[in-house]
């Protein structure tokens, strides 16, 4: 009979500290959500514009819907506001195909920045235009979300500096120096052809000039010498606004090694963690070649319909080993080499194809790895400061040493 009363004793205590956890953790979840909506939430890089002109919708009042409520891609406002996302950089894109002499890729850098003013003209009631710090919080006041622009390869510049100062007056805040091939302004990770090993003469006067202006550096993308060239003749803090640790991806040579996490933190700058699969985890990256490779070894392309059922077939096998866990993996790494003052986030939502780690599928998920932080023991002040203020504090000083270059 003791036995069985102890018994009973042991089942009512683990079911009473069962049913206090799960209280305890139902309250996190709804502070990390609390957490979402009260702090400006800032991402550094969502391909909309870009995966609209892909999808072939052309913004206007028949097709405004698309960015209130959709099932394509992954943001909408919907999503947007459930997620607490206030200010995503609209990234334009510039492919390494439309890079080339004579354009350069300025006629899709117009045209894609138009989409994003369009959308801003057409549903003013939800979207806002913002080219400064202030006007995003002035924007997240009058519970707007803002679309700041970054241009992600810098080279619709063209080959006069001119070009920094046309497309500072478009409104683009950060330009990616370089896309996955070496332009007019440098090299990039992805390509060994080391065209300029590092800046190019007229790279170094482009970032004094950006300098000048006003408008974030971006080292994602750059190959090391690049982004060493960048650390050592930059007069504000840069930014990284869709890279992630290295050390997790040894392969992927667009995200940052430790000693240049740890010079970010030197410059003063900000590391916006990515979110695909391959630059996060070496698992992804290997099944990433495996699929490619085995792609190739059937004479196919990704996009070929005769490759759907191979592509599922082989991703049924090789499960995404990715999730909001490896993510805040990245931001501790980063905070442990730098400090909770040099580290954001950088989606690319609407950029990897559909890939994303498992519990961040879309842009209402921030609160979930919001959660996870909580958990992990960031504080409240911690989590503000990943959200949006590094960034923003960084955009102010970029802001403030512009002005003493005039």
């Amino acid at each position: 009979m003791r036995k069985f009363l102890l018994l009973i004793s042991v089942v009512l205590v683990w079911s009473c500290n069962s049913s206090k956890e799960q209280d305890a953790d139902a309250s996190l979840i709804a502070k990390a959500d609390s957490l979402a909506h009260r702090f400006i939430i800032v991402d550094g890089h969502v391909d909309l514009p870009y995966m609209l002109k892909e999808e072939h919708v052309i913004f206007s009042e028949a097709t405004k819907d698309t960015l209130l409520h959709t099932t394509m891609g992954e943001f909408d406002y919907e999503r947007a506001k459930k997620g607490g996302l206030d200010a995503p950089f609209m990234s334009i894109y510039i492919p390494v195909e439309d890079q080339l002499p004579p354009d350069y890729g300025r006629s899709l850098a117009d045209s894609l920045i138009a989409t994003v003013n369009d959308i801003v003209r057409i549903l003013p009631d939800y979207y806002a235009a913002a080219s400064t710090p202030d006007e995003v919080r002035n924007n997240f006041k009058a519970g707007k979300i803002s679309l700041p622009m970054g241009m992600e390869n810098g080279a619709p510049i063209g080959s006069d500096l001119a070009g920094v100062k046309y497309y500072f007056d478009k409104g683009i805040r950060y330009i990616t120096l370089t896309h996955n091939k070496d332009n007019q302004i440098c090299d990039a990770s992805s390509d060994n052809s080391h065209t300029w090993n590092g800046l190019s003469p007229f790279g170094k006067q482009v970032v004094a000039e950006m300098n000048r202006l006003g408008i974030m550096v971006d080292i994602s993308h750059v190959d090391d010498s690049t982004f060493y060239q960048v650390m050592a003749i930059s007069k504000a803090p840069c930014i990284a606004s869709h890279s992630s640790a290295r050390s997790f991806s040894p392969l992927v040579k667009r995200d940052m090694t430790d000693d240049m996490i740890r010079l970010i933190k030197t410059n003063g700058g900000v590391i916006m963690v990515n979110y695909y699969p391959t630059f996060l985890d070496s698992t992804a990256k290997s099944n990433s070649v495996k699929l490619s490779q085995l792609l190739e070894s059937k004479g196919l392309k990704e996009s070929d319909t005769a490759a759907t059922a191979v592509i599922s077939a082989f991703k049924a096998a090789h499960p995404n080993p990715t999730n909001v866990e490896t993510v805040a993996n990245h931001i501790d790494h980063i905070v442990k080499l730098a400090g909770i003052d040099h580290v954001g986030l950088g989606s690319d939502y609407d950029g990897t194809g559909g890939s994303l780690p498992v519990g961040l599928e879309d842009v209402s998920t921030y609160p979930k790895l919001i959660y996870t932080l909580l958990k992990r023991g960031y504080t409240e002040s911690d989590i503000e400061k990943i959200c949006s203020g590094n960034l923003l504090r960084v955009w102010d000083e970029v802001i403030a040493t512009s002005r003493k270059l005039q």
